[in-house]
C-alpha cells in the first residue's frame, strides 16, 4: 500500500512492473535507429543506455554484457519531451482567497497516482514543471517532475531543479465577474480588481521582501561578527519572494497581452530580478524584441486562441515569430489532454512560420530544459545527460507516429505493446471488482452485505 492507500493491483499492469525497478537496470541498446539528438544532428545508428545515464550514441556501439538490444531500424529515437507548464497530479492549484499566496507550494500537494501521469507517459512526456493555477497576482511555489509512474510522491521530484514561483496577469488575477473559489457566492470583492491593481500587489508584495531582505542580511552579518542576535520572525510569504530577488527561485508568469508583458518586465527590471519564463504570453510576437532583451523566457500554446478576449489576437505564427526574435521559446499544455501530443504540436510550427525540425522538437526538449534549468541532465541525447529516451514507430512529427518505449533514468515507464496486452486482463479484473461491489439480492451489497453493514 502506498501513503494514498491504494494498492498496486488496483493500477494498469505496466504500472506494477514499472514500480518494481530493480536497483540497478539492465544496459538498453538501440540499434540501427535514426537518433534525433537535438542539439547535435541527427545519427543514423546506436544509443546505449546504462546507469541511468546514456553512455554512447553512434554509428557503432557495442552491446555490453546483459544488454537488452532493440532493433531500431525503420524507427526514431529522440529525448524525453519537457512541459514547461502543467497542472497533473496537483489536488489544488488555487489558494483563491487572497491576492499573494506564495506561502503555499505545490509540492505538498502532488498525487503519485493521477492516471494523466501515465497517459503524458504514453505520449513520450517525462519531465514537467507543475505549475500553481493564475487566481492570484502572486501564486504558489512550483515544482519540476519525472514522469515515474508508480513511485512516490517525493520520487516524482526532479533532484536539484531550481525552484520556481507562479504570477499571474490579467483577467484572472483581477478576477473580473468571478466568484471567490472560482463559484462561490456572493460576488468577489477581492483587491486587486483591475490591471492597474495587480501591478501595485506586485509591488507591493517586493517592497515588504525587500524590507524583509534588510531584516535577515542584518541577522546574518550580525552571526558572522560573532554577535548574539534575535533572529528575525520568520515570514513564509516573503520568503519566496527574497529567493526571487536573490535569484535562487524562478518566476514563471501567467500572461496574454503585450501591455501586461511589459509591464511586469519592466517591475522586474525595477526591483532587479529576471522573469524565467512568460507562460502563455499569446501576444508575444508584438513584444518579442523586449522579452529578448530582458532576457525572459516564453512559453506559449500552439495555435489556441479566441477562448476568452485575451485571447483573441493569438496566432499560431507566435512561437516561430518569438523564436526569429532570439527569445528562449518552448511549447507547454496546461492541459492534460494536450500534454498527450506535444511531438504534434510541435509539428504545427513547421507550417505555421517555418521552422526546421529540429526547432520545432526544440520547442518541447532542449528549449523547456534550458528554461527550468535543467539543460546538463535532460532535454537532448548527449553522453553523461539522464537516459530519459523515447522511441518512435515513426518520425515524431508525424501525425501517424506512436511513442512505442519511454524511458526515464534509464529505466522503461511505457511500452505500448505490454500496455494494449494487457487491458484484456484489467477488464477482467475491472469487471470482478464489479460485481464483488455490487448489492447481493436483500443486501447492501459487496462486502456490507456480508458482515451485515456498518452499523451492525
Amino acid at each position: 500500500m502506498n501513503r494514498f492507500g491504494t494498492s498496486c493491483f488496483l493500477l494498469a499492469a505496466s504500472v506494477c512492473a514499472a514500480s518494481a525497478q530493480t536497483a540497478k537496470d539492465a544496459p538498453v541498446l538501440i540499434q540501427n535507429a535514426t537518433i534525433l539528438t537535438i542539439t547535435n544532428g541527427t545519427v543514423k545508428g546506436s544509443i546505449l543506455l546504462q546507469n541511468g545515464k546514456i553512455a554512447a550514441v553512434g554509428e557503432k556501439v557495442l552491446a555490453p554484457p546483459g544488454a537488452k538490444v532493440i532493433d531500431g531500424a525503420g524507427k526514431f529515437v529522440m529525448p524525453g519531451i519537457i512541459d514547461c507548464h502543467s497542472h497533473i497530479m496537483a489536488e489544488a492549484i488555487n489558494e483563491g482567497t487572497v491576492s499573494v499566496s506564495s506561502m503555499v507550494g505545490i509540492d505538498d500537494v502532488l498525487n503519485p497516482e493521477d492516471i494523466a501521469i501515465y497517459r503524458a507517459l504514453a505520449g513520450g512526456v517525462t519531465t514537467a514543471n507543475i505549475l500553481h493555477g493564475s487566481a492570484n497576482s502572486i501564486g504558489g511555489k512550483t515544482v519540476v517532475t519525472k514522469m515515474r509512474w508508480g513511485k512516490d510522491a517525493e520520487e516524482m521530484k526532479f533532484e536539484g531543479a531550481m525552484p520556481g514561483i507562479k504570477f499571474a496577469l490579467g483577467e484572472n488575477p483581477k478576477r473580473a465577474g468571478a466568484s471567490v473559489g472560482f463559484g462561490a457566492a456572493p460576488a468577489n470583492l477581492r483587491y486587486p480588481a483591475t490591471r492597474m491593481g495587480v501591478e501595485d500587489v506586485i509591488r507591493e508584495a517586493f517592497n515588504d521582501a525587500k524590507a524583509y531582505k534588510v531584516t535577515l542580511d542584518e541577522y546574518k552579518a550580525k552571526l558572522a561578527k560573532g554577535e548574539n542576535a534575535i533572529p528575525p520572525r520568520r515570514d513564509l510569504k516573503l520568503e519566496p519572494l527574497v529567493e526571487v530577488l536573490e535569484g535562487k527561485r524562478y518566476v514563471h508568469a501567467h500572461c496574454y497581452r503585450q501591455d501586461e508583458i511589459l509591464m511586469l518586465l519592466h517591475v522586474a527590471d525595477d526591483y532587479g530580478f529576471k522573469v524565467r519564463t512568460l507562460q502563455h504570453v499569446l501576444e508575444g510576437y508584438k513584444v518579442a524584441k523586449e522579452i529578448a532583451a530582458h532576457g525572459a523566457g516564453a512559453s506559449t500554446f500552439a495555435d489556441w486562441w479566441a477562448y476568452k478576449m485575451e485571447a483573441q489576437d493569438a496566432i499560431p505564427y507566435n512561437a516561430a515569430i518569438m523564436v526569429r526574435k532570439g527569445v528562449l521559446t518552448s511549447l507547454n499544455s496546461d492541459d492534460a489532454e494536450l500534454m498527450r501530443h506535444l511531438d504534434k504540436e510541435a509539428a504545427k510550427t513547421v507550417k505555421y512560420g517555418g521552422l526546421s525540425e529540429t526547432e520545432a522538437l526544440s520547442l518541447i526538449t532542449i528549449n523547456p530544459a534550458k528554461q527550468l534549468s535543467i539543460d546538463k541532465r535532460v532535454g537532448s541525447l548527449e553522453v553523461g545527460k539522464d537516459a530519459d529516451v523515447l522511441l518512435y514507430d515513426g518520425h515524431p512529427l508525424s501525425n501517424f507516429s506512436k511513442v512505442e518505449k519511454v524511458w526515464i533514468d534509464g529505466h522503461e515507464y511505457f511500452d505500448r505493446d505490454q500496455d494494449q496486452e494487457g487491458r484484456s486482463k484489467k477488464q477482467i479484473e475491472k469487471k470482478a471488482l464489479i460485481e464483488k461491489a455490487a448489492p447481493a439480492p436483500g443486501g447492501r451489497g459487496g462486502q456490507a452485505s456480508v458482515t451485515g453493514g456498518p452499523n451492525q
